[in-house]
């Protein structure tokens, strides 16, 4: 079968540079050991001519026999090297040094391409020609220095790159040629190389006397020996790598970037760490400008078409004291439709301006100091990039060079935008969560008690700090609320999370606690009622489609909150207090002995199915009373039992003021990196004496309501409130008559002077009274319209034993009818 021959050229898989001049020996074998092709050169070595030898084994080439094992571990190879005894064509033997490629190109299956020299001997013309291509090289720097560590030869890319000749430097060493920090690098490691006659390998960024710019340099220094092996001098090659010295910097730069920029959600700080990543890496000064808000109101100034706003949010320079800005930050200013700034926002699309002439642009609109300073200071490169994150353009970042003499790249403008693009990301992330924070605290602001109530229960004082902005506005809430018979509520709160969700159910809670409060339940039954609640409005919110955002606010067992709930009494000097999963509070007596109420502590709310206990103390007048949340007493560096002990020594003195004593409970507990709210809510307690309490049993006989009205008229003399006789008579009468004909005995009568005048009756029944509109021809059923009339307010309050129906009079005016 006849074999056509190949040349070099119609083989793809070869190298190009591979030409046949009879300089080398080669062949091709295919992967069944078929000579494919055969060169001049092998044809000088071997004698065959190629019509005599392709098509045929190259076995029969072989002046040797090789085993199996040599040819597997050849076939195993991708290249082969050694020395083989081959057969000329007249039968004698050829030794010669072969390079054998396997190749896997073609499309019959992987061959090998077999090549060996002809000129193996050196010649005289190799030394020289090795001196001159080190001499002549364009980009690697070449040294020679002797043992004693001085300069002997230097090649041309040495002698450009320190403007010197190799004459002028001979004898020199390094640092007296150029008294350069890096330099002095490099002469260490040239001593290092002499010393330890190892290599030594240096990278320097620098600029030397003979370039226009700076350079980074790699550069390997090793010890030279002769022929016997002895030390005789230290060559350095350096090769310029500054184009990989600044793909390293922009990488490094760009996660420098990502992680210094989303360190903060605070936009101003946020812009300020992508000025600072900027500058002073690739820009001599860098701004960063936000869209004013809209609500700002008209700026002056803008008056010329086409001009845009900006605010200005952060800048950075190289130069102290940041003399390029004549825009203080916070403030707007105004750019001209053509200047480059204008132009980004227009296109939403990066500006570069290599060459930057200011001249040829208006930048003093509004501002004339700007372009003065563009000039003073030479400004002569800028890059202007969109700030952009979904979809939106809210500002820009502007990069300009003055300081620096290399000007802008596009592999520079392409390292802004990378960077600029990421850290709009984080800045739009800041302006959104600011806002939502801005809301959050506004909505938080109305829904907490804006002015505590003064009662005469109590003297109170209270505190609220937020988290810090990166945590986000909590749920902590307060509430002072007064009830019947001079008693007073006190309530504090928390709603696990943060944001507008735990805001928003931080109001709930607190409305449904005013609300339950003024059905006047006992505490256990209001957490109860509270805990209903809060499962009800966990099942909503799963029905309504909740967003992962708000779930992560949520418990397993709903929106995750705790409350507690205190009831004082001023009469019987007592409080009864009930916890769903909050701390205690800390009781100070008027001894001045801290501790904090033992007393049964319920579930989170919003569990369902576990009781509340309600627990009543004693609270002496002059007793302390101190609810707060836990943010208070726990965070990150500080645990609960440590932050309880600093809450009582915090306590143990406390001072007349309670606004006095809770800044010093603040001061005292309070964490620099808050991640929780914390609310404080002091009360101290007052008693209601026998000199303003009266009280009778009354039995359950109708005629006794003559008498319970002359007993309350005698006990307004002693107080002198006889101007109030007349309505208190007929709310007696009405009440004392209610409990004999409806209720069930004991019936007792109380009259209590607080800042108003409450009236009370009691009976063992549950049965609670309402009002009921009474038809004309009825003879009864318009007492309790006529108590509700004439009183500031009346109600039903249960007990353990029965029920006590009040009335509140105002005594600072005359009741109607008097």
């Amino acid at each position: 079968m006849e074999q056509r021959r190949t040349s070099i050229a119609e083989r793809p898989g070869l190298p190009g540079h591979v030409v046949d001049d009879g300089g080398s020996a080669w062949a091709v074998v295919d992967q069944h050991g078929i000579v494919t092709e055969w060169s001049e050169g092998s044809r000088q070595l071997l004698g065959y001519l190629p019509d005599e030898i392709v098509g045929t084994p190259a076995a029969r080439l072989l002046a040797e026999t090789l085993t199996s094992e040599t040819l597997r571990e050849i076939q195993a190879l991708s290249r082969w090297s050694g020395r083989l005894r081959l057969r000329h064509r007249d039968g004698q033997p050829v030794e010669a040094g072969l390079l054998a490629h396997r190749q896997t190109m073609t499309d019959t299956g992987p061959d090998w391409f077999l090549v060996c020299s002809l000129a193996e001997a050196a010649t005289p013309q190799d030394k020289p020609l090795m001196e001159w291509m080190l001499r002549q090289s364009p980009s690697c720097a070449m040294l020679v220095f002797d043992t004693h560590g001085r300069l002997r030869h230097a090649n041309s890319c040495a002698e450009n790159a320190l403007g010197l000749t190799e004459t002028e430097m001979r004898g020199l060493r390094f640092m007296e040629g150029d008294p350069h920090p890096a330099v002095a690098r490099l002469e260490r490691a040239v001593r290092l190389a002499l010393e330890s006659e190892e290599p030594q390998q240096v990278e320097t960024y620098v600029k030397t006397p003979g370039e226009s710019r700076e350079h980074a340099w790699s550069s390997a220094v090793y010890p030279v020996r002769d022929e016997g092996g002895a030390l005789c001098g230290v060559g350095m090659a350096a090769h310029d790598i500054t184009e990989q010295y600044w793909a390293r910097k922009r990488l490094q730069l760009l996660n420098d970037a990502t992680v210094r920029i989303s360190s903060s959600l605070d936009v101003a700080r946020t812009a300020q760490e992508l000025a600072e990543v900027a500058v002073p890496e690739f820009a001599d000064f860098a701004t960063v400008d936000l869209l004013p808000d809209p609500a700002s109101g008209p700026v002056p100034g803008t008056a010329r078409r086409g001009a845009v706003r900006l605010r200005r949010v952060a800048h950075q320079s190289v130069l102290p004291g940041t003399p390029e800005a004549v825009v203080p930050l916070g403030e707007v200013d105004s750019y001209a439709a053509d200047t480059p700034t204008a132009e980004c926002l227009a296109t939403g699309r990066a500006v570069l301006r290599p060459k930057y002439d200011p001249s040829n642009t208006d930048w003093s609109l509004g501002q004339p100091r700007r372009e003065a300073v563009i000039r003073a200071l030479g400004m002569h490169s800028l890059m202007a990039v969109p700030l952009r994150a979904r979809g939106t353009t809210f500002g820009i970042a502007v990069f300009i060079r003055h300081q620096r003499q290399e000007s802008f790249s596009e592999d520079d403008l392409l390292l802004a935008e990378e960077i600029t693009g990421r850290a709009a990301v984080f800045i739009d992330n800041a302006r959104r969560y600011t806002r939502e924070r801005d809301t959050a605290t506004a909505l938080q602001k109305t829904l907490l008690p804006q002015q505590l109530p003064r009662q005469q229960a109590v003297e109170v004082a209270s505190r609220y700090l937020p988290a810090s902005a990166l945590a986000g506005v909590g749920g902590d809430w307060f509430d002072v609320i007064p009830l019947s018979s001079a008693r007073v509520a006190l309530v504090v709160g928390d709603v696990v999370g943060h944001g507008i969700q735990a805001a928003a159910t931080m109001g709930r809670l607190r409305t449904a606690v005013r609300t339950l409060a003024d059905v006047d339940l006992s505490p256990d039954e209001l957490l109860t009622h509270l805990d209903d609640l809060v499962i009800r409005l966990a099942a909503d919110a799963d029905t309504g489609g909740t967003s992962p955002t708000d779930q992560a606010a949520e418990t397993a067992g709903g929106f995750g909150a705790t409350c507690l709930y205190a009831v004082c009494d001023p009469v019987s000097q007592t409080c009864a207090l009930a916890s769903a999963g909050h701390p205690m509070p800390a009781l100070v007596t008027p001894e001045g002995t801290v501790d904090f109420l033992d007393a049964p502590v319920g579930p989170p709310l919003g569990l369902g199915g576990l009781p509340f206990e309600a627990t009543n103390v004693a609270l002496p007048e002059g007793s302390i009373l101190a609810l707060y949340t836990d943010g208070l007493i726990g965070s990150r560096h500080l645990d609960i039992d440590q932050g309880l002990a600093r809450l009582r020594n915090a306590l143990a003195h406390p001072a007349a003021d309670l606004d006095v004593l809770c800044d010093t409970v603040i001061g005292t507990l309070r964490p620099e990196d808050r991640t929780d709210d914390i609310a404080l809510l002091i009360a101290r307690t007052h008693a209601l004496d026998a000199r303003h309490v009266a009280s009778w049993d009354l039995p359950a006989d109708p005629a006794i309501v003559a008498q319970a009205r002359k007993l309350v008229t005698a006990q307004l003399a002693a107080w002198d409130l006889t101007e109030a006789s007349f309505v208190t008579e007929l709310v007696i009468s009405e009440l004392v008559t209610n409990a004999i004909r409806h209720a069930a005995p004991p019936i007792q009568l109380r009259l209590i002077h607080d800042r108003h005048l409450i009236c009370e009756v009691s009976d063992a029944s549950n049965t609670a009274p309402h009002l009921r509109r009474a038809h004309t021809y009825d003879e009864g059923g318009r007492g309790l319209l006529l108590v509700a009339q004439l009183t500031r307010g009346w109600g039903t309050r249960h007990g353990d034993t029965g029920k006590t129906i009040w009335a509140e009079q105002d005594l600072d005016v005359l009741q109607p009818g008097i």
